[in-house]
């Protein structure tokens, strides 16, 4: 056995320190187990990201090597998203729910041999398979909206909306976790509230600038819905995960999450009708980047949960909003409007403000 696996071996059976914080999609992690259990599996493949994996739990709560390490590893992860956001938006010809399906078998492939491994079994705690069910179907839920919005609208508007997934997880936690909502989290969301008018410009409010666009404005409709129905998706599943906790395994919510994406995947192309193999080789090799660009961003953000604290962190995960815009102007040639930079910077602050508020309690 090699000096990295038997790192692997003992660092997953470490004790554990719960610290939240969320990816791209929306998902939950803990200090401890960083990195989802399903993606533990690739350390022992590619062995490029062993030093990356290695050490959990206690071994976390060391320093970084070196400072701003963690806030690099933050960035390169939001970088590899945004990639990730861009192929999906290259792939017009291909249908998001299709693209989410192939995500899925993706990550189906890497989670198999880990519960295998693992012992952990299929089905979970009897008390929690309800809970379980229902962070699968969300969760895999917002994935294929946020997919569609990518597809239907700006990237820049989609990811912007789809910040707003930490306004609608302190709501819905104060709701049924009981947890404190504080005024300032009602300034944050009346921002991020504000931001999102800004840039879905209901016609009520921005006749004029509808009709400018009338055209593709039905189609930027239903895009900026899709993603705001992906942040609320996402919040429900963070409630979700806050409410199992650390009593079921990680990897297992992993499994959940790909079994109901995949079905309801199956399900909506059937009806649908969209389901066809990519016609060209780019298309296919777009598809293959989209879960390795995904998965690396997901392997660098453990990382950096492991060796900096979350609200640093929470705060560079906003370059995935700079990063969406420089895309759509290189790649897409999509100047955005002032109406889509304004309610950016209302997104980002709030965000920013909530990252900024948690770090300052959690150092008290």
């Amino acid at each position: 056995m090699t000096a990295s696996s038997k790192s692997f071996s003992s660092a997953v059976h470490l004790e554990q320190e719960k610290v939240e914080t969320t990816d791209q999609n929306g998902i939950f992690y803990d200090k401890g187990c960083s990195v989802p259990p399903g993606r533990l599996c690739i350390i022992r493949v590619w062995s490029h990201f062993a030093n990356c994996l290695s050490l959990v739990g206690k071994e976390a709560e060391k320093k970084a090597p070196c400072p701003g390490l963690g806030l690099f590893y933050t960035l390169l992860s939001a970088f590899l998203f945004s990639v990730g956001s861009l192929f999906v938006k290259k792939v017009q010809d291909i249908h998001a729910v299709e693209i989410s399906a192939f995500r899925c078998v993706f990550q189906m492939l890497i989670i198999i041999p880990c519960l295998i491994y693992r012992k952990t079994g299929f089905i979970g705690p009897k008390g929690q398979r309800i809970f379980l069910l229902l962070r699968g179907v969300l969760g895999s839920s917002a994935m294929i909206l946020l997919y569609y919005a990518y597809q239907s609208t700006s990237l820049a508007d989609a990811t912007v909306i789809s910040f707003s997934c930490p306004v609608f997880t302190s709501i819905i936690a104060c709701i049924f976790l009981k947890e404190k909502y504080s005024p300032w989290d009602a300034v944050f969301t009346a921002f991020t509230i504000t931001g999102v008018i800004l840039i879905v410009r209901p016609p009520f409010l921005f006749r004029s600038e509808v009709v400018e666009t009338d055209k593709d404005y039905s189609v930027h409709l239903k895009g900026a819905f899709a993603a705001l129905v992906h942040a609320v998706f996402a919040a429900v599943t963070l409630v979700i995960l806050r409410k199992i906790g650390t009593s079921v395994d990680y990897m297992l919510s992993i499994w959940y999450y790909v079994v109901a994406g995949l079905t309801e995947c199956i399900i909506a192309l059937s009806i649908l009708g969209e389901w066809s193999l990519p016609h060209c080789g780019l298309d296919r090799l777009f598809l293959i980047l989209i879960g390795l660009f995904g998965l690396g961003g997901q392997v660098f953000l453990a990382k950096a949960i492991q060796i900096e604290k979350a609200g640093l962190v929470a705060l560079m995960k906003t370059m995935d909003v700079v990063f969406a815009f420089i895309f759509q102007i290189i790649f897409f040639h999509d100047v955005p409007s002032w109406w889509t930079v304004g309610g950016s910077l209302c997104v980002v602050a709030s965000s920013i403000g909530a990252a900024v508020r948690k770090w300052y309690q959690s150092s008290k």
